[in-house]
């Protein structure tokens, strides 16, 4: 079973780069993040031409996520669903093939300390508590996404550079760590312990040519998917290209 997540920053913008990189690449489950549209205007057609099923929870101009498959979702839930007035489309869950699937857009946070800032902290400590409302450590569950934080000093660029910046102050990286104890493995890291990948590029000053990135996209499962855990990695060429997102696709694979 072949999991991927990849914000493609507006799926209507990017529809034809998606459509080409689900053909080529053929995840059995893809979780997209910033679709940037309602459930209504995302381009279901053309997925399902492409051959995957898709459950939505989309927003208007912002936000948005959903997740396609070979095999068509179930038990379809969106938001977090703990009585918060929050109108972010930021999660969408589903079960796919007996493993339970989660899409995941996490705040980016802005400004450290701003109001954005505390938001993106009190929602990671929400969707721990989703965890442990809902879910067991033991059981096949995997979440995916955009997470805007990059957990390590090896997933940037530049760490010293981007000490106490958003996405990699230490603030956020505890938020991180935290959610990841309720029993979930990162999978890329749990395979490549010193290698140095990125998921994310800025659009400016060419970054992306000179590989000045961070690793903020990420898969983490638990322990009965990854003691199945066989390959993961970083599609880096879905990256280039004309239009492309700032974001390339992340995979990981597991054994039956």
């Amino acid at each position: 079973m072949k999991i991927a997540a990849w914000n493609v920053n507006s799926v209507r913008a990017r529809l034809d780069r998606l459509v080409d990189w689900l053909k080529s690449a053929q995840p059995d489950v893809v979780c997209l993040q910033e679709l940037k549209c309602t459930d209504a205007e995302f381009p279901m057609e053309a997925v399902r031409e492409a051959g995957y099923h898709a459950a939505v929870h989309g927003q208007k101009t912002y936000n948005g996520v959903a997740i396609l498959a070979k095999t068509e979702p179930t038990d379809v839930l969106c938001g977090l669903s703990d009585g918060v007035d929050d109108s972010h489309a930021r999660l969408i869950a589903a079960t796919v093939n007996g493993v339970r699937v989660l899409s995941v857009y996490a705040p980016n946070g802005q400004e450290v300390d701003s109001p954005a800032y505390q938001y993106k902290l009190e929602w990671y400590a929400r969707l721990r508590l989703y965890l442990d409302a809902r879910h067991k450590p033991g059981e096949p569950l995997v979440l995916c996404g955009d997470w805007n934080v990059a957990p390590e000093d090896i997933d940037t660029w530049d760490p010293a550079l981007w000490e106490g910046q958003t996405l990699f102050t230490q603030k956020e990286r505890k938020a991180l760590a935290h959610l990841c104890a309720f029993g979930l493995t990162d999978t890329f890291r749990s395979l490549h312990p010193k290698e140095q990948r990125f998921s994310w590029w800025d659009y400016r000053m060419l970054a992306f040519p000179k590989n000045k990135g961070l690793r903020i996209d990420h898969i983490f499962a638990t322990e009965p998917l990854a003691k199945r855990l066989v390959a993961a990695d970083v599609d880096r060429e879905a990256r280039k290209g004309k239009q492309p997102s700032d974001h390339a696709p992340v995979w990981a694979e597991f054994k039956d």
